[in-house]
């Protein structure tokens, strides 16, 4: 049987997702491919290139989500859509996510191989130009856009590694309440105040303040598992967000 690489690395994916890393190994692929292990050979050295592979997949996937939120028209725009779009890109692909972060430890990897950091730069200089954007449309203070960037990755990267593995007591839709209300309150030190004032309004409009408030009792966060994954997962209504409020 003929198989080309493409159809190796989809498959890889597949099982990723389904397994995640450490369920991999070339054998479960080759099953899953429909050959025999040393078929796979003739296309990968072994199973830390097909992963590699897999996180540069992953990347281009991330890109295509984010690149979205080009087609707007305004900085606002583009600002609020990425973060969207990076929300949407973990929620509805939460492995692939966590692959992007755990596949050197789980690999023994001591460095990074090129192509894979480039992919990873390219992801990051895509939040520093809507960064500079913004500072150039006076909607967010000047300063430095690569610390900016990193505080709008970091708050969205812990919201989404809390959410993943259990600890937020939220559905999806309360996560990304939830995450638009944080950074709404993250904006409010880094906006120029006109833009400050806007964002606040707008979350005081919504009500997802007030909505979330119960969510977060101690009851809920005792059995932090239980609650997302049972009836008991707080769910928020009406979690529609508007444009200028970013949420990633």
């Amino acid at each position: 049987m003929k198989i080309h690489r493409e159809t190796i690395l989809s498959s890889a994916r597949d099982l990723c997702l389904d397994e995640g890393l450490e369920g991999f190994s070339m054998r479960k692929l080759a099953s899953h491919v429909g050959v025999t292990a040393p078929a796979l050979y003739r296309h990968y050295e072994g199973k830390e290139e097909v992963i590699l592979d897999v996180v540069s997949e992953a990347y281009r996937i991330q890109m295509e989500y984010l690149s979205r939120a080009l087609a707007a028209s305004t900085a606002e725009e583009r600002f609020s859509g990425a973060g969207e779009a990076y929300m949407e890109f973990a929620l509805q692909n939460p492995r692939l996510y966590e692959l992007l972060y755990n596949y050197a430890d789980v690999l023994g990897l001591d460095s990074i191989p090129e192509e894979t950091a480039a992919r990873a730069r390219a992801v990051g200089q895509f939040w520093q130009d809507r960064v500079r954007e913004m500072m150039g449309a006076g909607l967010l203070k000047e300063g430095d856009p690569d610390q900016v960037s990193a505080t709008f990755w970091a708050l969205a990267h812990g919201i989404i590694t809390l959410y993943v593995q259990g600890v937020l007591p939220l559905d999806e839709d309360g996560v990304r309440a939830f995450a638009w209300v944080v950074f709404a309150r993250v904006l409010d030190g880094l906006a120029t105040e006109g833009y400050a004032e806007k964002v606040r309004d707008e979350v005081e409009d919504s009500g997802l303040s007030d909505a979330l408030a119960g969510a977060f009792d101690p009851e809920h966060l005792t059995g932090p598992l239980a609650a997302r994954n049972s009836s008991e997962a707080a769910p928020v209504g009406g979690t529609d967000m508007p444009e200028a409020a970013a949420d990633d």
